[in-house]
């Protein structure tokens, strides 16, 4: 069974003053590597005038396409801790850039390191986080005389109504979690007394 994945479900940012350096920090939901790299990029193009934008992204729900970048930070004290805390937030399909304008005020690397990895966890805390679940799509037909009943049942069940079709029956399209399809479609046919004819559509991803 697929597992369900927690991602950034919209773009959020934040911003940090430490020891005078201004860090911006971005984070946003991508789904391929090509996703995350033109979100750093537009996140360059609006700061051309940064000392540094680092980053660091996940960028599937299996957690094997990982990249980061300390952009002329010393090495290992901007990305790998950034993505650290991608992993320790157990996020997938994200990808945060952190942008530094420099004060004057040189951190250390170990200051660097707090200095990015806190900047990540706390865009993170602020951001809309969502559990992305496998769907089944179901096409549910009924007779006119059964659409209250129909209706009345799928706005009080765990599912989301997608459309809703009037012809010479009337065809309503649903998406159940898949962990919960079979309870769902059973309940469903006993609550109508078998007066409901259904066909099975594609699995994806939703976010709860």
């Amino acid at each position: 069974m697929e597992k369900s994945v927690r991602t950034v479900y919209a773009e959020h940012e934040s911003e940090k003053i430490i020891e005078r350096s201004r860090f911006l920090t971005y984070c946003a939901h991508v789904e391929s590597e090509e996703q995350a790299r033109a979100f750093i990029a537009q996140i360059r193009s609006k700061h051309t005038l940064a000392t540094h934008v680092c980053y660091a992204f996940i960028a599937d729900k299996a957690g094997n396409l990982q990249r980061f970048s300390d952009d002329g930070e010393p090495q290992g004290t901007a990305g790998v801790p950034m993505l650290e805390v991608l992993k320790n937030k157990k996020l997938f399909e994200t990808a945060v850039a952190v942008v530094r304008y420099f004060g004057g005020v040189k951190l250390g690397a170990g200051g660097l390191v707090r200095a990015y990895s806190s900047c990540v966890a706390e865009c993170l805390d602020g951001a809309d986080i969502r559990s992305l679940q496998v769907c089944v799509e179901y096409v549910f037909t009924v007779e006119y005389t059964g659409i209250d009943g129909a209706q009345k049942y799928i706005a009080g069940a765990p599912c989301t109504l997608l459309d809703c079709q009037y012809g010479e029956k009337v065809h309503l399209k649903v998406a159940v979690k898949k962990t919960e399809e079979e309870s769902f479609v059973s309940a469903f046919v006993d609550y109508m007394q078998g007066k409901i004819s259904y066909r099975r559509g594609g699995e994806y991803y939703a976010p709860f």
